[in-house]
């Protein structure tokens, strides 16, 4: 489990927990609201299946206290660069500072101790709201764009 210690803003402790026997069937039910349904899938169920075939991502239950409000994946790359991707907020759970705890948790923990890794996400140009947060954790675009979605990057 990787708690930083971080809350939402109902005071609930956000923690980022492996997707697990307990837990998998409430993380694939999650969907995003119907707006955004052009930039994540429907539900979180398609990352799950990602990550089970993939040898480059691990998903996360996120936890807000004990219930499931959403997912988020990790991954190495090749330049050792850690990876954020496959972030849902479940939509009732949105506007409540879960997806923010969430990254800041995942950043941390992937930027290691010494803060020495970059981490890297992406995000389609047009999901503005996801723009605005990147860039209020500190994430600066690097330039690159990755299927069709702007690259941006933590460096501490």
């Amino acid at each position: 489990m990787l708690d930083s210690g971080h809350t939402d803003r109902l005071g609930r402790r956000v923690t980022l927990r492996p997707v697990d026997d307990d837990n998998w069937r409430a993380v694939a039910d999650l969907a995003p609201r119907d707006d955004q349904r052009g930039w994540v899938p429907a539900l979180a169920a398609r990352y799950l299946v990602l990550t089970s075939r993939s040898e480059v991502w691990t998903s996360l239950a996120v936890h807000a206290d004990e219930t499931v409000a959403g997912h988020v994946m990790w991954g190495v790359d090749d330049d050792g660069s850690r990876w954020i991707g496959g972030m849902l907020i479940d939509a009732a759970e949105q506007g409540r500072g879960v997806g923010r705890a969430a990254v800041r948790t995942l950043a941390a923990w992937l930027g290691g101790p010494d803060g020495g890794h970059p981490v890297r996400l992406s995000y389609h140009p047009d999901n503005t709201a996801a723009a605005r947060l990147y860039a209020s954790l500190g994430f600066t675009p690097t330039g690159a764009v990755e299927d069709d979605e702007l690259v941006v990057e933590l460096r501490r």
